[in-house]
């Protein structure tokens, strides 16, 4: 019982971060474009594309784990994009740019130091873990996929006929 509530709370917990973030980098496109090209990694070309498909993936993965659709794949596809994101800080990091991530908003140029880049790892890897159990367990009450979804109470045993 306590996987399923932990589950949940997972999915909604990290349902939350993915809308969050993405619904900030939608509605300000300007400076999701400023925070990729800020990171330093990808030829001018790609900076729009990437910057315009963040958001609407964020905000897609978002969905799934709040319906509860899919959740297992969502959670790996979640998985993969914390990597990735917390790959390219700690490419910032060993490069000694000094930037702000653009995780919730912003990006670009600041004033940060490693202690900041540290913060923003540790984070990551706390969203990173709930993705994992997801991964791992993917049935909670409420989701509305057939492989995802769960009781709240334990199936009853049956009964022993005497």
């Amino acid at each position: 019982m306590w996987i399923r509530i932990v589950s949940l709370l997972a999915r909604l917990g990290l349902a939350a971060v993915w809308l969050i973030s993405g619904w900030i980098k939608f509605i300000d496109p300007t400076q999701t474009v400023v925070a990729v090209r800020a990171y330093q990694l990808l030829p001018e070309g790609l900076v729009q594309p990437v910057a315009t498909t963040m958001p609407m993936l964020e905000i897609a993965l978002g969905l799934f784990l709040v319906i509860g659709l899919g959740v297992r794949v969502t959670a790996i596809v979640s998985a993969a994009a914390l990597l990735v994101l917390i790959g390219v800080i700690v490419s910032v990091w060993a490069r000694g740019l000094s930037i702000d991530c653009g995780c919730f908003g912003g990006g670009g140029v600041a004033d940060v130091d490693g202690w900041d880049y540290a913060k923003e790892i540790a984070r990551d890897v706390g969203f990173l873990a709930m993705a994992v159990w997801l991964a791992v367990f993917p049935r909670s009450p409420f989701a509305l996929g057939p492989r995802s979804r769960a009781p709240f109470s334990v199936p009853a045993q049956a009964t022993v006929a005497e």
